[in-house]
């Protein structure tokens, strides 16, 4: 049963490292803001995910199990409110072509800023 179990940590590590690499490649590679806060958000975090069970499955002791899973929990909270501010600033800044929204709500509530944006 340990034989499973670290083929599988093993699988999970290298499935998690190649979607932070991929991650990573698209943060250095996509064009806009936008584009760039799913990159750094969604396959980062379902990286680290795979990462951390991969550990978890190969560690195995009560105090890393729950170390690990703090870190998995810390993890799922941060990365969408950093994503949500970083969304938030490059749109109050101009920094992002407003084109590419399929709705802005902000500009519906004058919350908009920036050059292309209500004052």
């Amino acid at each position: 049963m340990a034989t499973i179990a670290d083929w599988l940590g093993a699988g999970c590590l290298v499935a998690g490292a190649l979607l932070a690499l991929a991650a990573a490649i698209g943060v250095l590679r996509f064009p806009d803001a936008l584009s760039r806060i799913h990159a750094a958000t969604k396959p980062q975090v379902l990286g680290v995910l795979l990462l951390l069970t991969g550990i978890a499955l190969r560690l195995r002791s009560p105090a890393d199990l729950g170390m690990v899973l703090l870190v998995g929990v810390f993890q799922l909270a941060t990365a969408p409110v950093a994503a949500q501010m970083i969304g938030r600033a490059a749109y109050r800044s101009g920094r992002l072509d407003r084109s590419l929204l399929d709705a802005d709500e902000l500009v519906e509530r004058g919350c908009g800023g920036g050059p292309s944006g209500p004052a």
